[in-house]
């Protein structure tokens, strides 16, 4: 067991029990449950009905931390509900979309009224008590409106409540929390500090003026309900990550893991290094097992989106009037009435219009390559006696381009499996689909690359409009060159005369000579960054589209972070970060014209997802006993 683990079983293990009353408590112990392990189905449930409980135990039945004392944590918040509730969320949609994740992310919109504390499970139904009695006898005295405040600074963005408000709010706090104390046996501090609503917090300074000009367009005045409402979470898992399961993945070991989608999954980050490449060690929300599971069937999740909601105080206060100030604020200069709600609904329409004529730059992986699949050795596998190419199998190409040098060139500059055509086509139709203009198409000169553009120019019906222009610069991080020497790519004659559509006239500013086996990694960091800075001097602003770059798993951090000015990766987590980038793994930085800069945003397209396909032997498995 863990030390930390220890130390919370140590510190509940003392306490006296209680006895529970609840209503919803007596069917659970007829159909014989314990009283301890039901109460603790009733609260990992919100305590909202029998249903809800029963269908928790059937799905922990086989958790091993069924029977362990531990409570959960508790924390009141008090939340906007309405227009306002609808306009954050709009920010925070907006701002994840333009300047990714930060930690105000993890949590919905809130102000904390008191933090995570903890309650034994069989006093739990006393904090609702207590929540309605406080909440009844402020009530009357509850602001029927909060003056909220922007304010900035390099590292939070947020709404600072007015004192005179946040005075009734502490004493609010304090009352629940003097209450929970004396009555449930709960060691509960209130928020006594400035109270705030926090927009964004633990950002890159380099997107505080983006933020804030999102931030701006926020009505703080927008009629809003405030509900106080207490969350719970489960104290054992605070420091973890949590993941969301996007597919169903089916054990195929013992020490694996069920998991189906929209499952959630916590992971410690720092108990992972016996999991093998692509795989992470899980416990999961729904069943409290534990194993291992595919990180590629998981997406990032929020960390609220773990807690349960038990009970909510809604302050039913009046709209409060319009004041004069306010009243002038909302009349435009020629005396018109100025509806708040349909000026931003303009707002972000024009706002949507600029994005969709901004520049992007799309970098991604190539396709899945042949060696990848049937190893080093894959060309003595599809070489008859006389050294002619033949299919061995489905997924080798049907046929190779010709080389002068003979097929010998392919072992280090190998192409596209089948299934690394299919996967180009399809996100080429993917962003034919999303109306993506891809208006220049550059491409490492290593084959796998160039025929991952032509496939996906094929799959957007681009092919022969627009050419591939071959950018030696573009080539991966080359102290991973397993020969220690430049690959022998085909030239560009030999690509045009295989058919590709070749940008003949396109001439770089990194020669192949230019390139030197076993760089330093330094070194192709610089390089990486020169390359990106001349392919966008190249490519004027003229249609405003995207700029296609098909580079290798190396590409995608020097080139996205030296755009957007972000400090390069340490080179010590380079490579683990690397054999995480899937094939045709992508990013997408989107151009901030009004400050000349680049930021990183969701692609326009989803990532491929797909398993494994053994080779399959049918008189082996078949027919043998």
């Amino acid at each position: 067991m863990a030390v930390a683990e220890a130390q919370l079983y140590a510190k509940v293990s003392s306490k006296p029990r209680g006895r529970s009353t609840s209503a919803l408590l007596e069917p659970l112990l007829a159909k014989g449950f314990p009283a301890h392990i039901a109460q603790k189905a009733l609260v990992a449930t919100g305590q909202k009905t029998v249903e809800d409980a029963v269908k928790w135990l059937h799905s922990h039945c086989n958790d091993p931390s069924l029977d362990d004392p531990i409570p959960q944590e508790y924390a009141l918040y008090l939340c906007p509900r309405g227009r306002l509730h609808s306009r954050l969320q709009d920010f925070w949609r907006e701002s994840k979309r333009q300047c990714g994740k930060n930690r105000a992310h993890e949590v919905f919109p809130h102000i904390t009224l008191c933090d995570f504390f903890t309650c034994e499970d069989q006093k739990v139904e006393l904090l609702y008590d207590i929540l309605k009695q406080v909440g009844d006898s402020f009530s009357p005295s509850f602001p029927p409106s909060i003056s909220l405040t922007l304010h900035a600074s390099p590292s939070y963005l947020g709404f600072f409540i007015d004192d005179s408000q946040a005075n009734v709010l502490k004493d609010f706090a304090v009352a629940f929390s003097s209450e929970a104390s004396a009555l449930a046996d709960c060691h509960v501090k209130p928020s006594l500090k400035q109270f705030h609503l926090t927009l964004a917090h633990r950002f890159y300074p380099h997107h505080q003026k983006t933020l804030e000009q999102l931030a701006k367009c926020i009505n703080p005045g927008e009629p809003c309900q405030w509900v106080a409402a207490l969350y719970s979470r489960d104290m054992r898992f605070v420091h973890y990550q949590r993941l969301r399961a996007l597919f169903q993945y089916k054990p195929q070991n013992i020490d694996e893991l069920m998991i189906n989608a929209g499952d959630l999954i916590y992971v410690d980050p720092r108990q992972q290094s016996d999991a093998g490449e692509g795989w992470v060690i899980g416990t999961s929300h729904r069943t409290g097992c534990r194993g291992f599971l595919p990180e590629n069937y998981t997406e990032r999740a929020h960390e609220s989106d773990t807690w349960v909601k038990h009970r909510e105080y809604v302050f039913d206060t009046a709209s409060r009037p319009f004041t004069k100030t306010e009243k002038e604020l909302n009349v435009k200069p020629d005396g018109e009435a100025h509806n708040l709600s349909m000026s931003r609904s303009v707002t972000n329409v024009h706002s949507l219009q600029n994005a969709a004529l901004r520049r992007g730059v799309l970098v991604l992986r190539h396709g899945e390559r042949v060696d990848q699949v049937f190893g080093k050795s894959w060309l003595q596998q599809c070489l008859t006696a006389d050294g002619k190419y033949y299919r061995a199998d489905l997924n080798f190409p049907s046929s190779l381009p010709r080389q002068k040098d003979g097929m010998k060139q392919f072992e280090c500059d190998p192409p596209l499996s089948c299934c690394g055509i299919f996967q180009s086509r399809l996100i080429g139709e993917a962003l034919l689909d999303q109306e993506v203009t891809v208006n220049y198409v550059y491409s490492s000169p290593a084959l796998r690359c160039v025929q991952t553009a032509q496939h996906i120019l094929q799959g957007l019906k681009l092919n022969q409009k627009v050419r591939i222009r071959v950018e030696p610069g573009l080539f991966e991080w080359t102290k991973w060159e397993a020969s220690r020497a430049i690959p022998k790519f085909m030239t560009v004659a030999e690509l045009v005369e295989a058919s590709y559509d070749i940008d003949t006239s396109y001439r770089g500013d990194f020669p192949l000579s230019s390139l030197v086996p076993s760089e330093s990694y330094e070194d192709y960091v610089s390089r990486s960054s020169a390359v990106i800075k001349q392919i966008i001097s190249a490519c004027p602003c003229k249609g405003r589209g995207v700029i296609l770059i098909v580079g290798h798993g190396s590409s995608l951090a020097p080139l996205t972070r030296a755009l957007t000015g972000l400090p390069s990766k340490d080179s010590k987590n380079f490579a683990q970060m690397v054999q995480k980038i899937p094939a045709l793994g992508m990013c997408f930085c989107e151009e901030q014209k009004e400050e000349n800069k680049w930021q990183m945003v969701n692609p326009p397209v989803k990532t491929l997802t797909h398993g494994a396909n053994a080779a399959f032997n049918w008189r082996n498995t078949i027919m043998e006993d």
